[in-house]
């Protein structure tokens, strides 16, 4: 069975568009580059973003192509609740009456994808376009597997944010136990217990207390 040149060419678009996602180097490179290559990808895509829904606690923009983007992410849309329980939403529009979900913005078609949900919030990205009936099953398709790609990458790089901030810390409070040793006299043990109390009693982050007295030493 040999596959079609167009399977092949989306196939292709694909891989290089995953090589480009695991390029980047923070979560917010990774959705940066993640709105533009939708709008290359997606068929009938002219604008996108990304949005974060906190349940209860409204919505926020944290990519965009463009400011369209930003507008169009404000208002209250009837989908958004509709995407704790379904992980792609399009939004109707009417071709006759020439009016879509947006249309002080000119904006006919509403394609939404979610990249990651839990209990209190959805991170979905979210496509665009001008023309109505711009997203049909094969863009929808598409995109699903698009934002698979998007959701790995973006897993990836947080897992790598959190062990680099994981390793900062340990040798942060490494240093802030050195530095109450000599300070106090004491050993290993009973600086870091000292600087756990400390933590506790001031009610402060045991990694904020030690960056305070390293970087008061430093001083």
């Amino acid at each position: 069975m040999t596959r079609s040149p167009a399977g092949l060419e989306l196939a292709e678009a694909l891989t290089l568009a995953a090589r480009q996602l695991h390029e980047t180097t923070t979560p917010q490179a990774t959705l940066r580059t993640a709105v533009r290559l939708a709008v290359e990808l997606l068929p009938g895509a002219e604008h996108a973003g990304v949005l974060e829904i906190d349940r209860g606690e409204g919505r926020r923009t944290v990519a965009w192509t463009d400011d369209i983007v930003r507008d169009a992410e404000a208002p209250e849309l009837p989908h958004w609740e509709r995407l704790w329980t379904s992980p792609v939403v399009r939004l109707p529009d009417d071709a006759e009456t020439e009016r879509g979900p947006l249309p002080d913005l000119g904006l006919r078609s509403v394609l939404s994808l979610r990249l990651r949900a839990d209990r209190r919030r959805l991170t979905v990205l979210t496509a665009y376009s001008g023309k109505p009936r711009a997203f049909d099953d094969t863009t929808v398709r598409l995109g699903r597997l698009f934002t698979a790609h998007v959701s790995l990458a973006l897993n990836a790089v947080t897992v790598q944010e959190q062990l680099t901030e994981a390793m900062h810390t340990r040798d942060l409070i490494g240093q802030a136990t050195g530095v109450l040793m000599e300070r106090l006299d004491i050993d290993a043990t009973a600086a870091f217990e000292s600087l756990v109390r400390a933590s506790q009693r001031e009610n402060v982050k045991l990694r904020d207390l030690a960056r305070r007295i390293v970087g008061a030493t430093d001083n």
